[in-house]
């Protein structure tokens, strides 16, 4: 499904919680977001997140915003409040070794579908960051920049990004010479520079062309010229 039931609407001007209300209005609920992070990095796992907020108070977070806006302190304290709020949630962690074996997109959309399938209260209807995803069991949305309008997806971005910037932190004290806790695998000329000094590291996606380029490999058909930040 991609669109909203027949007569529910959202305004522009809603906020980042119009989604839930327009479609519990509807008598749909609970209402799963779901959202990753680390798609565009090309070192480390991706990690995608699920969230089924209460309606009302209870399910608003204060300074809830898409991740990639937040500062770090704020999305540590969103997502401390959400642990507390939300109805369920869920975290999957993909690791770089299935990235490179699925692709990205095959790797991305069976995380998300990972996700929703883990949510200790199934939902009843998904809205999804920017794409549909199909083989959810249940119907759904996909919202063009989910994560900065509609506060589940928002709430799903926390979740994942919280959880692979520390994980990313870890895995530099394995490999402190890429500096991954700064840009987290995205790439940096930093990033570059270690690449280009020492090759890829152990847990490096070696789709990506500017890994492969390091590691004296040729690009594979198809695959994304350089990551973008995700």
């Amino acid at each position: 499904m991609s669109e909203l039931p027949r007569g529910a609407t959202v305004r522009k001007d809603a906020g980042l919680y119009g989604y839930e209300r327009a479609l519990r209005r509807h008598g749909i609920e609970p209402i799963a977001g779901v959202d990753e992070a680390g798609r565009g990095a090309c070192a480390g796992p991706l990690v995608a997140g699920a969230a089924i907020l209460p309606a009302g108070k209870a399910g608003i977070i204060p300074g809830l915003a898409d991740s990639k806006l937040l500062t770090e302190k704020s999305r540590e304290r969103c997502y401390d409040q959400i642990l507390k709020r939300a109805l369920a949630w869920s975290v999957v962690v993909v690791s770089h070794e299935e990235c490179d074996r699925l692709g990205m997109h095959v790797a991305n959309v069976e995380a998300l579908r990972r996700a929703v399938a883990l949510l200790d209260l199934p939902p009843a209807y998904v809205l999804t960051d920017g794409f549909p995803v199909d083989g959810l069991g249940v119907p759904g949305l996909a919202v063009w920049k989910g994560d900065r309008v509609a506060a589940c997806i928002s709430a799903a971005s926390v979740l994942a990004k919280v959880t692979r910037d520390r994980i990313m932190v870890d895995l530099d004290a394995e490999w402190p010479a890429y500096d991954f806790k700064t840009h987290k695998g995205y790439i940096t000329d930093v990033h570059t520079a270690a690449l280009t000094e020492h090759g890829p590291s152990p847990v490096h996606r070696m789709r990506f062309v500017n890994v492969r380029r390091a590691a004296g490999l040729e690009p594979l058909p198809g695959e994304p010229v350089d990551p973008v930040a995700s």
